[in-house]
């Protein structure tokens, strides 16, 4: 009889190579491999060249009597993702559409073409743009609540935090305008842009409101600390805002790998910080004229523990005196 077994072991020794046996020369020892010489191993033809012998003796047997053979194309590798067969798709995006929209096609195409129990996964910028797609609103309010956090501990209100994060929508606005004029997808780079804004935005606030304070401790009215601090902080804001968009521009005009992600992050921080910028210098005045009459300073407790420290106080023996008066 001639098992599989047989069949199996048959093939590995002529194609693949088999160890059989190993000798020693000379001290050392070497391994005894057997296989056919590749001029008898070269085509499916030089399958009908191999013979087994049955286990029990007797003539040889060609291997073409034992099976049968027929050649098929097929992949060069299988690959595997979740330990399930998969076929990788990869491609670009056309002019005129961005990521969302391919992705939300794909998923139609699939649900229509591919049998119940296909499934379909993401991989690269796809599987970032899913996965940060659901977190951004809860990262975008994190970073939106830690920086009034932070402005509420240190102007010692939570009247002049509000005013300052106010004009954050305004930022958010000039970004996505931004997005939208120059074609540019809302992915997870131009995410990561929008939440810089929050930072950029919320220091030309501080700057006007905190020295309008200032103004308010020196005596100034509401109306006049805010107008007076908007004229004098003026320049300070301008200057600060041309400088991160000069330093935005390299971001923009990026060539070369890996433009896109910059360009993103470029985008939105010029067309935020622009349309932003211009609008807070009207927004702040009046936010800070509507509200800061509802908040005292936040310096206005430090001037009066200081005020309390400064009082002169009455000495002991006058104290005593005037009790004994007092008791006379």
């Amino acid at each position: 009889d001639i098992t599989v077994q047989d069949v199996g072991l048959t093939l590995q020794t002529m194609l693949a190579s088999r160890k059989v046996t190993t000798y020693i020369d000379r001290g050392r020892e070497y391994d005894v491999v057997v296989q056919a010489a590749n001029a008898d191993r070269a085509t499916p033809e030089d399958l009908g060249q191999i013979f087994l012998r049955p286990r029990e003796g007797g003539q040889m047997v060609p291997l073409q009597a034992l099976v049968s053979w027929e050649e098929i194309g097929a992949n060069p590798d299988l690959r595997r993702i979740d330990r399930l067969p998969a076929v990788v798709i990869s491609g670009s995006l056309a002019d005129g559409y961005d990521l969302a929209s391919a992705l939300d096609y794909l998923n139609t195409l699939a649900m229509d073409t591919l049998p119940p129990e296909a499934r379909v996964s993401y991989r690269g910028l796809s599987r970032e743009f899913q996965e940060s797609s659901s977190a951004i609103f809860i990262t975008f309010g994190l970073a939106f609540l830690i920086v009034f956090l932070v402005l509420a501990a240190q102007f010692e209100s939570w009247i002049h935090p509000l005013i300052i994060m106010l004009s954050v929508p305004l930022s958010i606005t000039g970004a996505l305008m931004a997005l939208w004029w120059t074609g540019i997808s809302l992915n997870i780079y131009s995410q990561i842009g929008i939440i810089m804004l929050l930072g950029l935005m919320a220091k030309n606030g501080i700057l006007i409101v905190e020295f309008a304070n200032q103004l308010r401790d020196q005596g100034y009215s509401v109306r006049d600390a805010i107008v007076e601090g908007s004229v004098l902080r003026f320049r300070p804001v301008l200057m600060t805002t041309i400088s991160t968009v000069f330093g935005a521009v390299p971001l923009v005009l990026a060539t070369g790998a890996g433009a896109e992600s910059r360009a993103a992050i470029g985008v939105v921080i010029l067309g935020g910080l622009v349309f932003a910028t211009s609008m807070t210098l009207f927004i702040v005045p009046v936010l800070y004229n509507l509200l800061a009459r509802f908040a005292s300073s936040s310096n206005a407790v430090e001037k009066k523990l200081k005020a309390l420290s400064e009082k002169p106080t009455m000495p002991a023996d006058a104290a005593t005196v005037t009790g004994a008066d007092q008791r006379l």
